[in-house]
């Protein structure tokens, strides 16, 4: 019996041994059929941006100092974690900046070019059109040279123009207007005929305006030095009116009324005008620095706005006083540049103050025009119809920019062609026309 289990037990050691297994030795686990292995994938090439990293990371690299044991802390791994990401954008943004024949594009040649060079005026006195920045200097200058043209009317330009407090001005104006006057009316009064320069009403309302001295000579007086009763002997320094004045006093009369009458010279925005072909970039507006920079008094008005804010931040605002903020907030823009496309496309541009009405708009919509009869409706992005002329450019929210959109007055329109009149291709002047330009 113990020789048949024998026998069993070898055939079961024979048969879980498996092949080339010899029935001496101990079994052994089965073995695993190798797995056929898959072929490797071919190696792509590293792409652009990959390669501009690398010899950007290589090159930093190279700087680094020898000698040093790289860092294997979790901080260290993190902040290469950082440097490679930024070197990929780094690489990517290098890869952007080169154009399709890998030459290099500075961001001055990628800048687009400004929608308008800068604000300019018109000088009233010579016509010549000038930068914001030269028009008080242009203005000084073109006084200047019509004293020799007129030098009543340049002197009394310059008191209403180069001094800023409009009612010291008002004050003194007066004041000049009174000795004026009183030497008109009182001709033979010699004591109204000299005004002492040490005159404590005269240093403080006229010697402290500009123009007020050149204004004085201009009309007729002239500096002398006389004697003053209990001043001693050295005198005093008077302005004294000539004898040949005496005979035209009516002269004298018309300097006085000029010189009430006279307002400051301004000179006038220059709109620059200018039409463009039919473009999807209509809406796109690149404008210079002089549509926002701030005067020194409107930073000061601005600062003022500013700290009033932060003193009602802990109130609780109205809708009112929100929309009093947000126009608050428009205030800082002092000039606006408007585009207005017509239905066949063309655009028309102009340059205007951000407090100016809607009305200003029409007007210069209406004088582009062939036919100026036409009526038309201006609408604001977004489709809102402009019908309070009224509201100023900033109140509608028109500022810097804007992009308005032209509508015929359909009833106008079906008539005219009704009546089957031939229409010209546009509506706007042929001159303008003529020097229609393309969009940059």
């Amino acid at each position: 019996m113990r020789k048949f289990f024998q026998e069993i037990k070898a055939d079961l050691k024979f048969k879980t041994a498996g092949p080339g297994q010899k029935l001496s030795e101990p079994s052994r686990a089965p073995r695993e059929k190798p797995k056929a292995e898959a072929a490797p994938k071919p190696r792509q090439a590293p792409t652009d941006e990959a390669q501009m990293a690398a010899a950007a990371a290589l090159a930093r690299l190279e700087l680094k100092p020898k000698g040093k044991a790289p860092s294997c802390s979790q901080e260290s791994i993190k902040n290469q974690g950082r440097n490679s990401w930024k070197t990929a954008r780094v690489g990517h943004q290098e890869l952007l900046e080169c154009n399709g024949n890998g030459v290099r594009v500075t961001q001055k040649e990628e800048a687009a070019a400004p929608s308008v060079s800068g604000v300019y005026f018109i000088c009233p006195l010579t016509g010549a059109v000038v930068r914001k920045d030269q028009k008080e200097k242009h203005l000084r200058e073109a006084i200047q040279a019509y004293f020799s043209v007129d030098p009543v009317a340049a002197s009394i330009m310059e008191i209403h123009t180069f001094n800023r407090d409009r009612e010291k001005v008002r004050l003194g104006v007066e004041t000049m207007a009174k000795y004026l006057d009183n030497i008109y009316l009182h001709p033979e009064e010699e004591k109204y005929r000299k005004i002492k320069l040490q005159n404590k009403v005269f240093q403080e309302r006229i010697s402290c305006l500009e123009g007020a001295h050149k204004f004085f000579q201009a009309v007729g007086f002239e500096t002398k030095t006389l004697p003053v009763p209990g001043q001693g002997k050295e005198g005093q320094s008077f302005y004294v009116l000539k004898e040949e004045v005496l005979a035209r006093l009516e002269d004298l009369k018309d300097c006085k009324e000029q010189l009430l009458s006279s307002e400051p010279l301004r000179a006038r925005l220059d709109r620059q005008l200018r039409v463009f072909q039919p473009s999807p970039e209509a809406a796109r507006f690149e404008l210079p620095d002089d549509f926002y920079n701030l005067s020194a008094d409107e930073i000061r008005r601005e600062q003022r706005l500013r700290t009033e804010a932060v003193e009602k931040a802990s109130m609780l605002r109205t809708r009112a006083m929100r929309e009093k903020e947000e126009q608050r907030e428009m205030r800082k823009y002092n000039y606006t540049l408007l585009r207005v496309r017509f239905p066949d496309g063309y655009i028309l541009q102009g340059t205007f103050y951000a407090r100016e009405a809607v009305s200003v708009l029409y007007s210069f919509v209406r004088e582009a025009l062939r036919d100026d009869w036409l009526p038309f409706e201006l609408l604001a992005p977004g489709g809102l119809k402009l019908t309070d002329e009224n509201l100023a450019f900033n109140e509608c929210g028109l500022v810097p920019s804007a992009l308005l959109s032209l509508s015929w007055d359909a009833a106008v329109m079906a008539d005219i062609e009704a009546a089957g009149e031939e229409q010209p291709r546009s509506p706007l002047r042929p001159e303008l026309l003529a020097r229609v330009e393309t969009l940059p």
